[in-house]
């Protein structure tokens, strides 16, 4: 039996990168962010659920009107778990009928998406602070306030690590690919 692996870690981080170079040695990584994304631009019976609970104006002639989405997730508390409870259960059975064996969630743990599909080892990249910071203010152009900011939303890279089996260390000095290498054997033999 094939394990199923789930890779994750902190904004900024480099996942993405650590995706591209599973790519390069053949393993088909799902991106959960992705189907997320396609999902609520796509799925008819998933924009349904979200005007009953976001309103009408989510959704303008079949596009999603992120502003209206936003201020809803902005207006109270509950209602990133509103949302959420719609979403990640459709992410989740996307990924079951996509055939993949890894896939990659930024919030892995956060949003409980653990609990929603069978995974047999969780690898967590990693990476300092000022270099996840550092990152995300360049891909995003955004201040170093706001990247902080999405930074804290999430859970703790410390927390994401103790819960997961495996770290690779993206820190910009540390070799990457060979650390992948190395985590690959390790997998094929368990």
């Amino acid at each position: 039996m094939e394990l199923r692996i789930a890779l994750t870690g902190g904004i900024g981080s480099g996942k993405s990168f650590v995706c591209s170079l599973l790519r390069t040695k053949g393993i088909e990584v799902f991106d959960c962010d992705a189907s997320a994304k396609r999902l609520m631009r796509t799925s008819e019976p998933l924009q349904q659920e979200l005007r009953q609970v976001v309103g009408q104006t989510l959704y303008v002639e079949g596009r999603l009107q992120k502003q209206v989405l936003a201020k809803f997730l902005l207006t109270g508390e509950d209602n990133q778990a509103r949302i959420n409870s719609i979403i990640h259960p459709a992410v989740a059975q996307d990924f079951e009928l996509s055939g993949c064996r890894w896939l990659e969630s930024a919030i892995f743990f956060d949003s409980g998406f653990h609990r929603r599909v069978h995974i047999d080892k969780v690898i967590c990249v990693t990476a300092p602070i000022e270099t996840r910071i550092l990152r995300v203010m360049k891909r995003d152009g955004i201040t170093r306030e706001k990247t902080l900011e999405w930074i804290e939303c999430q859970l703790p890279q410390e927390e994401v690590l103790r819960q997961s089996d495996y770290e690779i260390v993206n820190d910009g000095i540390e070799n990457v690919s060979k650390q992948i290498d190395e985590l690959l054997t390790t997998l094929t033999k368990l």
